[in-house]
């Protein structure tokens, strides 16, 4: 059995360890520790982590991320569509129309529902 032809395996599999691990453990040794009430905060959910699981908290939270993730992989196929333009023709531009239309239309329906308020 040859080893040399492990050898470029080897070398990815470090280079991918390093590139991971070396900026991490920079961040760790070079950066700031200095924690207070404002930093140690709940963030981004709304409410104290550590109280009652069984306490009620609003739906508003799940409703914007289900509408984020909606329009965000909506606009998402649109980049296979730019890429290929030339070869799609006008069929496939007409197509790509339609689609943006009907999403600016739940989008414009969305925001007229007042989904996308959080008051």
């Amino acid at each position: 059995m040859n080893l040399d032809q492990y050898l470029p395996v080897l070398l990815f599999i470090l280079v991918g360890l390093a590139v991971g691990v070396v900026p991490l453990a920079l961040g760790y040794i070079l950066g700031p520790n200095r924690p207070d009430p404002a930093k140690n905060s709940p963030y981004e959910c709304g409410f104290e982590a550590f109280e009652d699981a069984r306490m009620k908290f609003d739906v508003r939270y799940y409703l914007v991320a289900i509408l984020f993730i909606l329009f965000d992989l909506e606009i998402a196929f649109l980049f296979p569509w730019a890429v290929s333009l030339q070869e799609v023709g006008v069929t496939g531009f007409v197509a790509v129309l339609i689609f943006l239309a009907v999403l600016v239309v739940g989008f414009a329906y969305e925001w007229k529902k007042g989904a996308l308020d959080w008051e």
